[in-house]
């Protein structure tokens, strides 16, 4: 069985990658801790909405890491570690909103309900909110690198719901005027100079 997709990490974030086979990620949250070798990926998280989801895609394209270490200082007023916490717990309710969130945007956007899923099915997170020792947390990190098996499904490719498509245009007219050089188009939510009319 294939155990890591293709183009592992999908996506790009504030990470390094350690060990692909590793059955342990570590979040750090809004700490920079430097990282180990001996985990799959270890970055930072600061948001409660795409760092949530960065974290999701890439676990689930992963079927070796089976654990999460959250460790580090939340990020004031986002609350990722919160909100990670939540939707692994709760999920997301039919607009997307991490149920149980404290976060000041917790809405999920870009993937889907079956990844949401996914990811809780998959991996047991540790919560170490807080916690920033190097030493502590490789002691955890060296617990559960090669703990249990790999999950028995092949790497989930979480595709995007909603693919939102630029529709940057020059405005013909403004219906704001925000001084004697710049007019704003409300409905495009563009300012432009009146030297463009």
């Amino acid at each position: 069985m294939k155990t890591i997709a293709g183009t592992w990490p999908i996506v790009k974030g504030d990470y390094t990658v350690g060990n692909p086979r590793s059955r342990i990620a570590v979040v750090t949250l809004a700490s920079q801790i430097n990282p180990s070798p001996e985990v799959a990926l270890w970055g930072s998280s600061k948001t409660e909405n795409l760092g949530v989801e960065k974290i999701i895609v890439n676990t689930i394209a992963n079927s070796n890491i089976r654990y999460i270490l959250i460790c580090g200082t939340e990020s004031r007023g986002h609350l990722a570690g919160n909100s990670l916490l939540a939707i692994h717990t709760n999920g997301i309710d039919k607009k997307g909103r991490i149920i149980g969130s404290e976060g000041a945007i917790p809405f999920i956007e870009n993937i889907s309900r079956e990844a949401v899923k996914r990811f809780q099915q998959q991996v047991v997170l540790l919560d170490r909110i807080g916690l920033t020792d190097l030493t502590e947390i490789m002691k955890i990190v060296r617990k559960y690198k090669d703990r249990g098996e790999v999950y028995p499904e092949e790497p989930l490719i979480a595709i995007s719901q909603k693919k939102r498509q630029s529709t940057f245009t020059l405005p013909r007219s403004g219906d704001i005027i925000v001084s004697e050089e710049f007019v704003m188009d409300s409905a495009a939510g563009i300012v432009c100079s009146t030297k463009d009319f």
